[in-house]
């Protein structure tokens, strides 16, 4: 699965079948649970790429609802470091598939997330469990740092 693929909505997580192609919205209070395709009764895997949130009310849900901790990435496209520290984020999040999911919110994009938590530099790493911040990280990182940080906090 490539980030394009997968989405978001106010009720869950919208993923391609790997064998079919249809897409299966996976309740957020269900991730971390086996899933299967509608369709074709594929075993849909947990997401294992950051996903891009474009509203209020899907950065809400998801980390007010899921079931897994969630790992935000605050970012801009402006930011040197936030470009650095993409690809490590993604190579995490494909390792810890199943224990985690990681969002992406650009801030100049969705500043309400970012000015209602406070991020005052990125890139912002703020990990959220049961729609609780439990953690936060400046500064861009490799994959095992942002895999340990993720792991000492979920």
């Amino acid at each position: 699965m490539i980030a394009t693929d997968i989405g978001v909505d106010e009720r869950g997580v919208i993923v391609p079948c790997p064998r079919c192609g249809k897409h299966n919205r996976l309740p957020f209070e269900r991730l971390g649970q086996d899933a299967h395709c509608a369709a074709c009764q594929t075993r849909i895997p947990a997401p294992n790429t950051p996903i891009d949130v474009t509203s209020e009310a899907e950065f809400n849900a998801v980390t007010s609802r899921s079931a897994l901790p969630v790992l935000v990435d605050f970012w801009a496209s402006w930011c040197g470091p936030c470009k650095i520290m993409a690809p490590e984020l993604t190579l995490a999040a494909d390792r810890s598939r199943g224990k985690w999911i990681a969002l992406k919110v650009n801030t100049e994009e969705l500043p309400q997330p970012a000015a209602r938590f406070g991020v005052a530099s990125i890139p912002l790493l703020v990990l959220f469990r049961g729609g609780r911040e439990v953690a936060r990280s400046a500064g861009a990182r490799p994959a095992n740092a942002i895999e340990a940080f993720a792991a000492q906090h979920a």
